[in-house]
C-alpha cells in the first residue's frame, strides 16, 4: 500500500489554477502558494455561456477547465499577505461606519418629519450640526405621550451618529497611515487622498508586477477606451466594466484637479476648444492618471524584479 500524504504534507503541484482567489479560494490559494506552487486565477465564466447552460457546481467546474485548457486563464491573483491587505480590510471597517453614519442622520430627519408641531418647528430651520447638536440635547420626563417618544428616538439616532462619526474618523486615521505606509509617492500627488489612494491600492495588490501593462492597469479600472465607432464616425466611449470602485476613486481626483489643477485646467480648456465634449475628456484624463499611477505603484516593483533577476 502506497504513503497516503498527512493532513499538513504537499505534494508540489507546480501550476495550479484556483477560482475565486479573492473571496472562498483565497485559503487554498495562500496555502499553495506558501508550498511553493504557482497560483493562476481562473476568472468567471462567459455570462452569456451561464445564461444559455445554467449554472451549478459542475457547469462552473466545466467552464473553469476549459478556460485553463484553452489558455484564457493566466491571470496572477493577489497575494493578500501585506499592507494593502490591511488597507482592504480597515476600509471595509470604514465604509460601513460611513454609511451607517448616513443612515443614521437621513433617519433621524425622517423622524424629525412626523414629530409633534412644537418640536418639528424648532428643529427643521438648523443645519445638520446644529440639529444633532440639539437633538443630543432633548429631554424626556416619561414616555406619556408621542412627543415623549419623538424626543427619545431623535436623541437616541444623535447619539448614534456622533459614535459612528468617531468610529469614521478612526477608521481614517488608521486608513491615512497604512496608505502612507505603502505608498507614500502616491499620497502625495496632487488631489490623491488616502481613501482614493486605498481604493487604487487594493486594485493594484501587494504584488504590482503582476499587472502586466499599464494597459492592463486602465482595464482593470474600467479607464481603457472602448471603442463605438459606426460608419465614417470614429470615436470611443467610456469604459463601464472594471473595478468600479477604483473607476471612482480617478473620478474623484479628476474632479479635484478639473477645478484646482492648473495643468489639468489648461488640459481641459484646450481639448474643449478642439470640440472635445466632457466625457470625452473626463475617459482622455483617466487614461492619463492611470499613467501616473502605473509609473509610481507598478513600475518600481517591475524594475526591481527584472534587477534581481539578473
Amino acid at each position: 500500500m502506497g504513503h497516503r500524504p498527512g493532513r499538513r504534507e504537499h505534494q508540489l503541484l507546480g501550476r495550479v489554477r484556483v477560482e475565486s482567489t479573492g473571496s472562498y479560494g483565497a485559503g487554498l490559494a495562500s496555502f499553495l502558494r506558501r508550498a511553493g506552487d504557482q497560483v493562476v486565477e481562473v476568472n468567471r465564466g462567459d455570462r452569456a455561456v451561464r445564461h444559455l447552460r445554467g449554472k451549478d457546481d459542475t457547469i462552473d467546474a466545466e467552464t473553469a477547465a476549459r478556460n485553463v485548457l484553452s489558455g484564457s486563464a493566466t491571470a496572477t491573483p493577489k497575494t493578500g499577505e501585506g499592507t494593502v491587505e490591511m488597507i482592504r480590510q480597515v476600509k471595509i471597517a470604514k465604509d460601513t461606519a460611513t454609511k451607517a453614519r448616513t443612515q443614521a442622520i437621513i433617519t433621524l430627519k425622517a423622524v424629525l418629519v412626523n414629530a409633534p408641531a412644537e418640536l418639528r418647528e424648532a428643529l427643521e430651520p438648523l443645519n445638520d450640526r446644529e440639529l444633532l447638536d440639539a437633538c443630543r440635547a432633548l429631554r424626556y420626563e416619561s414616555m406619556d405621550g408621542p412627543e415623549d417618544a419623538a424626543r427619545y428616538t431623535l436623541r437616541a439616532l444623535a447619539d448614534r451618529h456622533r459614535s459612528l462619526d468617531y468610529e469614521a474618523r478612526r477608521h481614517e486615521r488608521i486608513l491615512d497611515t497604512l496608505t502612507d505606509r505603502a505608498a507614500p509617492t502616491l499620497t502625495s500627488q496632487f488631489g490623491i487622498a488616502a481613501d482614493c489612494a486605498a481604493e487604487l491600492l487594493i486594485v493594484v495588490g501587494d504584488n504590482p508586477e503582476r499587472i502586466r501593462s499599464e494597459a492592463a492597469l486602465a482595464k482593470l479600472c474600467g479607464a481603457c477606451p472602448i471603442p463605438a465607432s459606426s460608419g465614417k464616425t470614429t470615436r470611443h466611449r467610456l469604459n463601464r466594466g472594471g473595478h468600479r470602485q477604483a473607476n471612482a476613486a480617478l473620478h474623484r481626483i479628476l474632479v479635484v484637479r478639473m477645478r484646482l489643477h492648473q495643468p489639468t485646467i489648461a488640459y481641459v480648456e484646450r481639448r474643449s476648444r478642439e470640440g472635445r465634449t466632457t466625457k470625452e475628456i473626463l475617459r482622455c484624463l483617466k487614461r492619463h492618471l492611470i499613467r501616473e499611477i502605473y509609473q509610481i505603484l507598478v513600475s518600481p516593483h517591475k524594475a526591481e524584479n527584472l534587477s534581481s533577476a539578473a
